[in-house]
């Protein structure tokens, strides 16, 4: 224990206890400053005793006496505390006050700072605060010991360095005038001379080097500044060229309306943070390939490579901010099933899209815009606790004076976060930030093109009855460019869903812009009723008459999920795969047309196929199959293989293992996969076409009475014999052409529709006299049934009505 000069804040004195004997002592590991302030300070001190040490330790807050207080704590308890003041000491004992400053907090209770000075009015508030962050520098300092040394149990056995930063010093920055008040120590640290000093805090900023000047500007500009204690570490190059780390930790004050004050500091020197020579080199290598990437997903993936193996980590993600969610640019592992539940069930393309209201802690720390290291078993919401159940470290990536991003590093074992750990992750994250906004600067249009194509595909697939759908889609690696890859799950009327997919030639942002007008003209069409190769002519046409060069590829899958019957059409697509229960595998024989866009008269043949329940119907893109270094017929016969192997019971499973095996993509690659299990009963069906005959009406009761007999359908017989009747009447009188009925009996419901060739929607009347003649067809359907509507179909039209059937306790 060395005697050096200390000063302070009004402090002329500074003990440093460490915490011992599994934190039932106090040891004296370090005393500087002026001894005859106090004089006898026990080297061991009991926690459970009474002593100003012990009983700030013990509450974990600040204990402020002054010289009257001292005087009585003294006198209260003589055994724990110094009794006296060194014999001719010029201080009187009625002027010195003193400070106990807890050391560490929470899992890590590392000791207490004593300060004493020769104040007769006691600290001042300001001088209070400043003490306070000073000892929150001597903690850092005591935990780098510790993490230093072999032996934490005992850290003081291990004191190579001082624990007390004898150069140090404290500033008050009022944030309405942007002047600042330096102790003469910081000019020191920071090699600027007294009289250089113009009292700007620009002029202190202007020390520090380029890299971490945004961190520090995060922290001195008031319209960044959040209330509570902030902490930073930075480096400045000195006027000989020295590069030296410094700590600073800093307060900020509100006034009555919450808006910041004044920001209370202290700077010191942190030579504990200076990084080993692989910390350097790391760093060094990290820049210099930063400096090099021109897009976010390369950064995102040198970031992953610079944290994760250096430290150990079981999870890296990096991410970017968009309103309201993070969208996650690249992450190790890249298994789904290595990553908390609300990651996976957010992974429809190559990584997820998670939304932020769903991580409220991570948002609490990008709006706090520093570093937050959570430990073991920290009570956090599981889906970032899934990411680091031993410790996580949550990054947020600063640039511009913004966030730009965020990096998450999970470790599943136990980790404890040393100083030079913290040190590397700051360096980093500033690295990144910088790096991810030169890359938007590079790849705009790019960032712009996948946004776009991002918003147009569909976010979440709609739940099936009969059977689960699922997709991928992973972008292009080569190039900056995006395609024109979709898939669209469209649940129809009548137990009925398409399953579309398509490919817009190119990798462009007007590829993306025309995927988008294709995607939501197949839907419409789709929706309106029209049948596959109706769908697929008419996206055709549109696709003609725009003003455009491209072209694109489609296939349209109509499915009952009832009957299980597909209705196939195939516009220049690669044909569907089949996985039939057995597990034999087979692409689908599907006649197919010409792309779309290619001539407005196209036809395009329609082809029907029987799917079994536990059949995997897979659509996909050439992505997935062909590339430069795999012939089309080598990776058709990939995903056969793959398909042939998987548990198709996990269609999710099966998704993931046919889009892993592909790397390095020259293009995009869009995954429509669907298993089907039907939904038990099969409906009963049955046809009749009405032809315009005199007693076209009669000849369509009596086969609906016949039909419907056989069926076992006994008591809603009279009601559906009228519907019958007032269905085929109304569309032989108003309509011409052709007309058909259809009867589909289910489990519970009986509906009949009957098909005509008029697109005219019927209007049911607003009134009907007693002297009309007609007019009173819609209105009996609507008493008779439980539902019934109309749909366009194939330039006609179908009405339909549905009829409950009666169980027998009705």
């Amino acid at each position: 224990m060395t005697r050096r000069r200390f000063a302070f804040c009004g402090a002329e004195l500074a003990a440093v206890y460490v915490a011992a004997d599994q934190n039932r002592e106090l040891h004296l590991a370090e005393l500087t400053g002026n001894r005859g302030v106090l004089y006898g300070l026990p080297a061991i001190l009991a926690v459970a005793g009474h002593s100003p040490a012990a009983d700030a330790f013990r509450s974990g807050r600040p204990l402020w006496l002054t010289p009257k207080e001292l005087a009585t704590f003294i006198e209260d308890d003589p055994h724990h505390f110094p009794t006296r003041i060194r014999d001719g000491d010029p201080h009187s004992p009625a002027r010195i006050s003193l400070g106990a400053l807890p050391l560490g907090h929470g899992d890590r209770e590392l000791g207490c700072l004593i300060v004493a000075g020769d104040v007769g009015d006691g600290f001042s508030a300001d001088d209070r605060s400043l003490l306070e962050l000073y000892a929150d520098q001597v903690a850092a300092g005591l935990e780098s010991v510790a993490a230093r040394s072999a032996g934490r149990e005992a850290p003081q056995a291990h004191l190579r360095q001082s624990l007390v930063p004898h150069q140090g010093g404290a500033f008050i920055l009022e944030l309405r005038t942007g002047r600042l008040g330096a102790h003469a120590h910081v000019l020191e640290l920071l090699g600027l001379p007294p009289e250089q000093f113009d009292g700007q805090v620009e002029t202190l900023l202007a020390c520090a080097v380029p890299d971490d000047m945004p961190a520090l500007m995060a922290i001195v500009e008031p319209e960044r500044l959040a209330p509570g204690g902030q902490q930073l570490a930075f480096r400045v190059r000195r006027p000989n060229g020295e590069l030296r780390w410094l700590g600073l930790r800093c307060r900020v004050e509100v006034d009555s309306g919450g808006t910041p004050r004044r920001v209370l500091g202290v700077v010191a020197d942190a030579t504990y943070l200076r990084p080993s020579a692989d910390e350097v080199s790391l760093v060094q290598r990290l820049s210099a390939t930063l400096a090099g990437a021109v897009t976010v997903r390369e950064v995102s993936r040198l970031v992953l490579t610079a944290l994760r193996e250096p430290l150990g980590a079981s999870r890296v993600a990096v991410g970017e901010l968009e309103p309201e969610r993070l969208r996650v640019t690249a992450l190790e592992p890249p298994e789904p099933d290595a990553w908390p539940e609300v990651w996976r069930s957010e992974w429809r393309s190559e990584w997820p899209d998670v939304s932020l209201s769903e991580l409220p802690t991570l948002q609490g720390a990008l709006r706090g815009g520093h570093m937050s290291l959570w430990p073991p078993g920290a009570a956090i919401e599981t889906g970032l606790l899934g990411i680091g159940p031993g410790g996580l470290a949550v990054l947020p990536l600063p640039a511009d004076g913004g966030t730009v991003g965020v990096c998450l590093v999970g470790w599943d074992a136990d980790h404890r976060f040393g100083p030079e750990e913290r040190s590397l992750l700051t360096v980093t994250a500033g690295l990144a930030g910088q790096a991810l906004v030169r890359a938007h600067a590079l790849d705009a249009g790019h960032e712009l093109a996948t946004m776009l194509q991002r918003s147009l595909l569909p976010r979440k697939l709609p739940e099936l009855p009969g059977g689960v759908a699922v997709a991928r889609y992973l972008p292009a690696t080569a190039g900056l460019e995006v395609g024109g890859d979709w898939y669209d799950v469209i649940p129809l009327s009548d137990v009925h869903v398409a399953f579309v997919i398509g490919d817009v030639q190119g990798h462009s942002a007007g590829a993306a812009t025309i995927m988008g007008q294709m995607r939501t003209a197949v839907r419409a069409y789709a929706v309106e009723g029209h049948p596959p190769d109706v769908v697929v002519a008419r996206a055709n046409r549109l696709l003609v008459g725009m003003e455009t060069d491209l072209f694109a590829t489609c296939g349209y899958v109509d499915l009952d999920m009832e009957e299980g019957i597909a209705r196939v059409v195939r516009a220049g697509h690669l044909p569907p795969i089949l996985r039939h229960p057995d597990g034999v595998t087979e692409e689908m024989t599907v006649e197919g047309g010409p792309p779309l866009g290619v001539l407005a008269d196209a036809e395009f043949p329609m082809t029907e196929v029987g799917l079994l329940p536990g059949t995997l119907l897979v659509l996909l893109t050439d992505g997935l199959v062909e590339s430069a270094g795999l012939p089309l017929e080598e990776g058709m016969q990939r995903v056969r293989d793959v398909l042939a192997a998987a548990d198709p019971v996990d269609a999710g499973g099966v998704a993931d293992e046919l889009v892993v095996a592909v790397s390095r993509r020259d293009d995009d690659v869009a995954l429509l996969l669907l298993r089907y299990d039907g939904t038990g009963d099969r409906p009963l069906r049955s046809h009749w076409t009405v032809w315009r005959l005199p007693k076209a009406v009669m000849h369509a009761r009596r086969f609906a009475a016949r039909t419907l007999r056989s069926w076992g359908v006994v008591e809603e017989l009279d009601e559906a014999l009228l519907v019958v009747s007032e269905l085929v009447t109304n569309a032989i009188v108003h309509t011409q052409g052709e007309v058909g009925m259809d009867l589909t009996l289910s489990t519970d419901r009986l509906r009949i529709a009957v098909n005509d060739a008029s697109p005219r929607t019927p209007v049911k009347p607003v009134s009907v006299d007693w002297e009309s003649t007609g007019g009173r067809g819609l209105l009996i359907v609507e008493a008779t049934t439980v539902a019934w509507g109309s749909v366009p179909l194939s330039g006609g039209k179908q009405v339909w009505a549905e009829i409950p059937r009666r169980r027998a306790s009705d």
